[in-house]
């Protein structure tokens, strides 16, 4: 079969090479995704080429060292990196992570997908294969000793979940590169005073930095979702070391109380762990306003709250 060929477009003032897939190839492509896309898995798959290629440029760009975003065919190798792929579908992404990683672990819960998804991966050494549920796959067992990077187009009911699933081993994740709904994006990397910012927020960016790369449009997918999507890098770490936090299962749940209910004062929200005077008492030690909201207060203060409450 010959090779693809490619065309040279200009794009937003950078320069592409979308590949251009035969009309057969593109019909036989569709066809199986048509056939086998179970939307009760919440499945949007990267059907366009050109989008593939732009978030293959992305992720190459933030990983390497290079301060301008590179093409798809120097999507180089970075001697032995462990990568895992989450939900690799067909295959879609599949290739061009192979190209970047020294080995791949490509995991897949559909077994509707995985004869496909094999199929690709055939051709390519360092990828595995692996039929798995992300939140129940033991990362110890599939990473080892080793640090790792991870890509995924996440299906939408269950980005949160498996968002808190990656970062409870932030100690072996290096960056994460996700395809989530932009409104999930934008939370991810709201800053405190935002009307997007709010628990996922600062669980999120204790852990990592979030960076919305680009939008993704529903264009982009087969089936297409209602909404737009976006690339997000979650650079590791976050404000987890400068706060020195030593009982951080204790300090995710003091957040969670903060932010139970948003219309209400951090002062009312903390009536579970202590009376209304205690609390007024916590919030003028750590120099906050009676009426201040759990949105409007930053990790730092949350992290002084967390000591003081301690010593209370």
């Amino acid at each position: 079969m010959p090779r693809p060929t490619g065309r040279h477009w200009a794009y937003n003032g950078f320069s592409e090479t979308f590949v251009s897939l035969r009309a057969a190839q593109g019909r036989e492509v569709l066809l199986h995704w048509r056939a086998v896309a179970p939307r009760r898995l919440g499945q949007h798959f990267l059907a366009s080429p050109a989008w593939r290629e732009r978030i293959a440029r992305h992720v190459s760009a933030r990983v390497g060292s290079a301060e301008t975003i590179i093409s798809a065919p120097e999507f180089a190798a970075h001697g032995g990196d462990l990568w895992i792929e989450i939900g690799a579908g067909h295959g879609e992404m599949t290739s061009l992570l192979a190209r970047q990683a020294g080995r791949l672990i490509a995991i897949e819960l559909d077994p509707k997908l995985l004869p496909r998804l094999r199929e690709q991966a055939a051709d390519l050494p360092n990828v595995k294969v692996i039929a798995g549920d992300i939140l129940s796959l033991d990362f110890a067992n599939l990473a080892g000793p080793e640090r790792f990077r991870v890509y995924g187009n996440l299906p939408y009911y269950i980005t949160s979940p498996i968002v808190h699933r990656l970062l409870e081993h932030a100690d072996q994740l290096e960056a994460a590169f996700l395809v989530v709904q932009l409104e999930v994006a934008a939370r991810m990397a709201a800053r405190p005073g935002s009307r997007d910012y709010g628990y996922f927020s600062a669980f999120t960016q204790f852990y990592s930095r979030p960076e919305i790369l680009m939008r993704i449009p529903p264009g982009a997918f087969q089936p297409p979702p209602k909404v737009s999507s976006a690339l997000v890098a979650l650079h590791l770490p976050g404000e987890r070391p400068q706060l020195g936090i030593k009982e951080e299962a204790g300090f995710l749940k003091f957040l969670k109380i903060c932010f139970a209910q948003k219309r209400k004062t951090l002062r009312n929200n903390l009536r579970p762990l202590m009376p209304l005077d205690r609390a007024s008492a916590l919030l003028r030690e750590c120099g906050i306003a009676p009426s201040a909201r759990a949105e409007e207060i930053g990790l730092a203060q949350f992290a002084r709250m967390f000591a003081s409450v301690g010593r209370m």
